[in-house]
């Protein structure tokens, strides 16, 4: 029995309990973990992102159910202090997986201010939600091993570094979140930093819900789709020699019968 419970056993008081933040998927309930479905289903409190997160997720659960989207950081974490301090047993649920632009740090930062305990369950990411609508591997072989999650700047700026004429350089494989909007700019960042105006490009809108909507063209025609199909937001701009139709240059030799590995050896 950890301190925190001998004192709430020896004094009366509730049993202050580990605040969960949740990774929610990219959309399809069925895409949220094991472990975040159970916690669900135990939480006293659940606030979510309601502009990204499906209401089935929340929809008859017993917990009382709070959605963030009109909320601010105060008013968060007021709600998760409050429960918390009664002995409630919270998630957080954010869109995606909370690792990438999920906008936990901050919440995390009051946390370990008011010495509450907490812990990230991960969730499906967008970018992989996306590499799978698209049926593709974002690595392959002699084509690119490098997959850079990033986004263009615009009222959240970027790294000097990382802006996208400089990422564009290393023509690896790129799932460039939250710029769709910019899709013009977006364009002519990659064929500044390197990449060809015949480099294949994908948009993937909505990835995983009902309506999710997939696009696909080249640098040279990606921006004039995208205004035609009046995407603005919620989507992921995927880009890279990786997205080419037809069969690859090369193929990875772990299952070929050759290859000798840890588990088989390879037949002549």
């Amino acid at each position: 029995m950890n301190s925190a419970e001998n004192r709430g056993k020896t004094s009366g008081e509730p049993v202050r309990q580990m605040v969960h933040f949740v990774g929610a998927g990219p959309g399809d309930p069925e895409l949220i973990t094991v472990k975040g479905r159970r916690l669900l289903r135990e939480a006293d409190l659940v606030i979510f992102t309601g502009s990204l997160v499906p209401r089935a997720l929340v929809t008859n659960l017993p917990a009382e159910v709070h959605d963030s989207a009109g909320m601010n950081l105060d008013e968060v974490f007021e709600l998760i202090h409050r429960a918390w301090k009664k002995g409630k047993k919270i998630v957080r649920l954010h869109t995606g997986d909370p690792a990438i632009y999920g906008a936990i740090n901050e919440q995390m930062a009051l946390f370990n201010e008011h010495d509450i305990p907490f812990t990230v369950v991960p969730g499906v990411s967008s970018g992989t939600a996306s590499a799978a609508a698209l049926a593709t591997e974002l690595t392959l072989p002699e084509v690119s091993q490098t997959v850079i999650f990033t986004r263009r700047a615009g009222r959240t700026p970027v790294p000097e570094k990382q802006d996208l004429v400089s990422l564009a350089s290393h023509k690896a494989t790129m799932m460039i979140f939250l710029s769709v909007s910019m899709i013009d700019k977006v364009v002519d960042d990659l064929l500044a930093g390197g990449y060809t105006d015949t480099t294949p490009v994908a948009i993937v809108e909505k990835v995983s819900w009902p309506d999710e909507n997939i696009l696909r063209g080249t640098l040279a025609t990606i921006a004039t789709q995208v205004k035609e199909a009046g995407i603005t937001k919620t989507a992921i701009i995927a880009v890279g020699d990786v997205l080419a139709e037809g069969p690859p240059p090369a193929l990875s030799r772990l299952y070929d019968k050759s290859f000798s590995h840890g588990y088989r050896k390879g037949k002549v």
